[in-house]
Parts: structure tokens; C-alpha cells; sequence
């Protein structure tokens, strides 16, 4: 396991170590002594999100209690990106993004205060999300994927995109800037 600086102040990129042979593969997607030297969080908490081909989620965080992700892609591929809304932070209202996949063998960390979306490319996607803190609803709220201020070039064919309705119904970015900045 190899850990990598990313783009925005205090992301990660995650390179996993794979063993195949006939009866399939094994590999460590979490280990906390290699973890401690770079990433300083514990983990609480593991989502795992089924998405079809063409699904958008996000990009959702939370403006109390942020949470910090550890995402992996299990099966599938997707367009993984970051949003940094960390108003102190060196990349603030930034964006990062990679290209996540059971093949390529790498997982990103985005720390509490930057929000997380995807957007499913393989036809079957499996992704584990490991969270440095719980989740509560009242607090999660949502920047729109195509905010043209953000200028996110997500790999989307024209507006083929399977988007919840409250995603929908996300914020942009100027709206979130004055209101819902994450409280660190």
C-alpha cells in the first residue's frame, strides 16, 4: 500500500496492493499503522453504495459534523471528485478528481469539510465508503454537480445522467458559500 498527496490540501490518493492467483484476490483496503503516518483521522463508520451505469451522486457533505471519506471502488468504475469547501483551506472552492476503478487499485481520501460526488461509468459499481464520523441527515446538504461556476468537467454524454431528485435540488456553490460552509 502506497499513500500519494492529491491535489487538494490533505487528500490522498491510496495505491492498494492486489493478490490474484485461480481462486480470485485478496487485498488490505485499510491498514491503521500505514494510515497514521499520513492520514491523523479514525474511522467510524463504512457505507457501501450500489450505482448503476450513468448514476450521479452528490456532491454531498455535512456543514456540522463533517465527515472525511475513504472511498474504494469494490466493482465497477466511477468519476470520483472532491470539492474543497474549507474556507481556510489553501485550495478552497477547488476541485479534484480520479478516475476509480476495481482494476486501477486506488482509493481517495477527502478530509472532513470537502464534499464528495461520483459519477457511476461502469455498469455495475460497488463503492465502500469508510467515514471519519457519523452520518446525520438534518445536517447533510448538497452543492450542484454542474454549478458553471465550479467548471467540474464530469464525463457525462449529453445529460445521460440518473440524478436523485434532491440532488437535484443541491445549492450552488455562491449559496453555500455564504450559508452552509463546513464548521471545522
Amino acid at each position: 500500500m502506497k499513500i500519494l498527496k492529491f491535489s487538494l490540501e490533505k487528500s490522498y490518493l491510496i495505491k492498494l496492493d492486489k493478490y490474484k492467483d485461480k481462486r480470485g484476490l485478496f487485498f488490505e483496503m485499510f491498514k491503521k499503522s500505514t494510515f497514521n503516518k499520513f492520514i491523523k483521522y479514525n474511522f467510524v463508520q463504512d457505507n457501501i453504495s450500489f450505482s448503476k451505469k450513468n448514476t450521479l451522486r452528490g456532491l454531498h457533505y455535512q456543514f456540522k459534523k463533517p465527515q472525511g471519506h475513504l472511498v474504494t471502488v469494490l466493482q465497477g468504475k466511477i468519476y470520483d471528485v472532491g470539492l474543497d469547501l474549507r474556507k481556510k483551506s489553501k485550495t478552497f472552492g477547488e476541485y479534484a478528481a480520479i478516475e476509480l476503478s476495481e482494476k486501477n487499485n486506488i482509493s481517495v481520501f477527502w478530509p472532513p469539510g470537502v464534499a464528495h460526488g461520483f459519477f457511476a461509468i461502469g455498469n455495475k459499481n460497488i463503492i465502500n465508503y469508510k467515514c471519519t464520523g457519523y452520518y446525520y441527515s438534518m445536517f447533510e446538504i448538497g452543492v450542484k454537480y454542474n454549478d458553471p461556476d465550479l467548471k467540474i468537467k464530469w464525463p457525462i454524454k449529453k445529460n445521460n445522467v440518473n440524478i436523485s431528485i434532491r440532488d437535484q435540488k443541491n445549492f450552488d456553490f455562491k449559496t453555500i458559500k455564504k450559508l452552509y460552509l463546513p464548521k471545522l
